[in-house]
């Protein structure tokens, strides 16, 4: 059902209840009976009531029916309830409020599944790689990720700032700096003078290259940084090398087609005093103490999960990681970001009780729990059936542009989102490639393509569809469809709500699967032009959905495909 209809089905029911119940507040739910012969949807209510009421559930869910059939209204959206098992009441929707689906996305379009704007404001920090090599495949389903569930956000209402912290500071750019400056010496990486956590990828030879030559470069965001014949200036090679290698990843985001709001460096946290006037703070409000040289925080007693307490300041001086973090998510809750979201990879799982207990420290009225995390694990990569591990480009992984090349943008971002975060993935180059069903992102854009060849193969002025007679679609495999594209909106929510944009990959294959199952079941452009209208009607809203669904993901929509054989399901 439609959201409005799921409302307007809860207030019948909570109108029912109290007419049994007065007084009782349950948690009304609904939810798809697993066999569609009982019903279209089943809530547990009268189980809920039964043992505060002191009454036999079956008997109290008959009379929650017989309540519910009394209400004003209730028989334009229930066709009909009845009582199942130990106390579930299966209800069962009116054709014409299935119906209601074809006319709804007909009127909104793009907009259908949308929410209206909350004005609440909402940061998601993601990719956030060092400035050290290319963005590897552990970005890339970073870069899905975060791209996929900031749509969901946006969908649900919320204003949604995108944002890449850069990691230009530390022990890893004083790497990258002397391996580029090795190899603008000529010191080639199986020489036993080339530094020995030297980045050993061909790109540090291009950088190195090209900074002898005198090139100039430039991230999206930064200033131009020329490079100088001189191997010697180590601060300069720094300079050259971060802003390359940031060029370097504005290019991999291009051809990810992803874009940020806004880029913040670590460096600026440092300079700008904020790392500073972060620890003098932590160490006024009492929470931090000396021992052993170091300066501790004292994360166990600020009611984050810390195991033990956590060194800031380390005796041989230098901060630890987790300080500039904290100085870092004080400034998104300064510029009014009342929730944050991190994405980050599963080996940052300890990060998080740091921080947040950093932030408690402060007292400056952030809330325990800010920022949420969404922890991702790796992913392996898979091709002719073999791992794939080396990049020439990288040096030691597969890149983000690898991927990209090798099999396009769209199963890139398809792939790395139709799993749970939290679990592992393996990425196989030759299924993304497949032009068959076995492609999920293949089988949804062709159940697309196949649509829009039907409608443009009839002709017709699409503008006339929205005045079609949708109560003539009443076969079983029409009504699955259109029960399936009413959940559309439902499902935005429940995903951005859950952290889970997979949820929109599940939920595309089947609307794909329901598509081609009608498709198979009945012909379309029949002869009776009321009935081909009405069954046109339902393909344009299936493509118009289909599409929305797609750029959720940031994958498109194409109207024409080639397949290397029939569909599986169609004959």
């Amino acid at each position: 059902m439609l959201p409005e209809q799921i409302r307007t089905l809860t207030d019948l029911v909570a109108q029912a209840v109290q007419a049994v119940a007065p007084g009782a507040q349950p948690t009304l739910q609904f939810e798809r009976p697993k066999v569609a012969a009982h019903g279209d949807f089943a809530t547990n209510v009268a189980m809920q009531l039964a043992k505060p009421l002191k009454r036999n559930p079956r008997e109290l869910a008959t009379a929650l029916v017989e309540a519910l059939k009394a209400q004003p209204g209730a028989d334009a959206l229930v066709a009909d309830a009845e009582v199942a098992g130990p106390g579930f009441i299966n209800l069962r929707v009116t054709p014409q409020a299935k119906q209601a689906v074809v006319a709804a996305i007909a009127a909104q379009g793009e907009r259908f599944g949308q929410a209206a704007a909350t004005g609440d404001r909402l940061i998601v920090e993601f990719v956030s790689a060092n400035p050290t090599g290319p963005l590897h495949v552990g970005h890339a389903r970073q870069a899905a990720l975060g791209d996929a569930l900031c749509r969901l956000f946006a969908a649900s209402g919320l204003d949604v700032n995108r944002e890449f912290y850069y990691n230009d500071a530390g022990n890893q750019i004083h790497n990258l700096a002397i391996s580029t400056q090795a190899r603008a010496r000529g010191i080639g990486v199986d020489d036993d003078a080339f530094p020995k956590d030297g980045y050993k990828g061909e790109y540090i030879a291009d950088i190195a290259a090209d900074y002898m030559a005198g090139k100039t470069v430039q991230a999206s965001d930064g200033e131009p940084v020329t490079g100088r014949a001189d191997p010697e200036d180590l601060d300069a090679i720094r300079a050259f090398a971060v802003a390359y290698l940031r060029r370097e990843q504005d290019l991999d985001l291009q051809a990810f087609d992803l874009k940020f709001d806004n880029y913040y460096l670590e460096s600026s946290l440092y300079t700008s005093g904020r790392v500073e006037d972060t620890v003098a703070r932590l160490v006024a409000s009492g929470h931090t103490y000396e021992d052993g040289g170091a300066l501790w925080l004292r994360t166990t007693e600020l009611g984050e999960g810390d195991d033990k307490d956590r060194v800031m300041r380390k005796s041989e001086g230098g901060y630890t990681y987790f300080v500039p973090d904290v100085a870092y998510h004080v400034t998104k809750w300064e510029r009014g970001f009342t929730r944050a979201i991190n994405i980050q990879g599963s080996d940052h799982h300890g990060t998080i009780a740091r921080v947040r207990s950093g932030l408690q420290a402060l007292d400056v009225g952030i809330p325990k729990g800010y920022p949420d995390y969404v922890l991702h694990k790796m992913v392996k990569v898979m091709r002719g059936g073999e791992e794939v591990k080396i990049s020439k480009r990288a040096g030691s992984y597969v890149t983000l542009r690898d991927l990209v090349d090798w099999v396009g943008r769209d199963a890139v971002r398809f792939f790395l989102i139709q799993r749970r975060a939290d679990t592992e993935f393996v990425f196989d180059v030759d299924l993304a490639l497949k032009q068959s069903d076995e492609n999920p992102v293949f089988y949804i854009q062709y159940a697309h393509a196949r649509i829009c060849s039907i409608l443009a193969q009839w002709g017709g002025d699409a503008a006339t569809l929205a005045d079609a007679d949708a109560s003539l679609l009443t076969a079983p495999s029409e009504f699955a469809l259109m029960q399936r594209l009413a959940e559309f909106p439902g499902m935005i929510q429940s995903a951005a709500q859950e952290l889970s944009p997979h949820h929109v990959s599940y939920w595309l294959r089947e609307c794909a699967a329901d598509f081609h199952a009608y498709y198979n079941a009945e012909r379309v452009l029949v002869d009776d032009a009321a009935v081909k209208l009405a069954r046109l009607s339902l393909l344009s809203a299936t493509r118009q959905v289909l599409a929305n669904g797609l750029a959720l993901l940031g994958v498109s929509a194409p109207q024409r495909m080639e397949r290397e054989s029939p569909p599986t399901d169609v004959t």
